[in-house]
């Protein structure tokens, strides 16, 4: 199905600034130190993520916006180069959750 309506961003859906929580600080500064490092080609991107939640109740899009600005963080790529985006969600023990993720390019 196609609706003819232009998406709102993240930024246009609020109002007002956003400050990142003492608990995504931590989040992020144990992430990018975790991360391999890698080399992510300057060109059209296709993201692929999984998530392991263990709550069958966790919204597959509420991490997304986090792991993909950290993940561009790191690796040193704008996510306006993200043309294709594959999500995925799987459920896990408590204490098994995990974040899997790969990053290929899109141009032959």
């Amino acid at each position: 199905m196609k609706v003819n309506i232009k998406p709102l961003s993240v930024n246009e859906c609020w109002r007002g600034r956003r400050f990142k929580t003492d608990k995504y600080k931590v989040y992020e500064n144990e992430l990018l130190y975790t991360l391999p490092r890698s080399e992510i080609k300057k060109c059209k991107l296709y993201v692929d993520i999984k998530f392991g939640f263990s709550s069958k109740a966790s919204d597959i899009d509420n991490p997304v916006k986090p792991i993909l600005d950290i993940l561009q963080k790191k690796y040193g790529f704008n996510d306006n180069m993200i043309y294709k985006l594959k999500l995925e969600k799987f459920n896990v023990k408590k204490g098994d959750e995990y974040i899997e993720f790969d990053i290929k390019s899109l141009d032959k």
